[in-house]
């Protein structure tokens, strides 16, 4: 019979905690702006999210897109207030902060 193989203690940083890609406690009451399936964008204060990506965000404020080009985000915004996202639809979250856009380079 053989012990089993013995691993390495983890570092006290890292005990009791998962590690993950994205560190969302940094971003708890600030604004965000999260990229959704489907295209749709929206922009909130995040209060709270679970380990499957569900957020909750306050004063979500969501962005229309142009009905003639989907590609195209307008000015015009719809309020929402408070609103549930679903983890499964969430394609990105980023810190509203310093966000601006750039022309795509893939366009010609």
């Amino acid at each position: 019979v053989r012990a089993p193989p013995s691993r390495a203690p983890l570092p006290r940083a890292m005990a009791g905690r998962k590690q993950t890609a994205l560190d969302l406690a940094k971003l708890v009451d600030k604004t965000v702006m999260v990229k959704l399936q489907g295209g749709r964008e929206v922009t909130g204060v995040l209060k709270g999210y679970d380990e499957i990506l569900n957020l909750v965000l306050d004063e979500t404020v969501e962005s229309l897109r142009d009905p003639a080009d989907a590609g195209v985000v307008t000015d015009e915004r719809r309020p929402l207030g408070l609103t549930v996202c679903r983890g499964t639809c969430v394609t990105l979250v980023a810190p509203a902060d310093g966000l601006e856009p750039i022309a795509n380079p893939f366009v010609q």
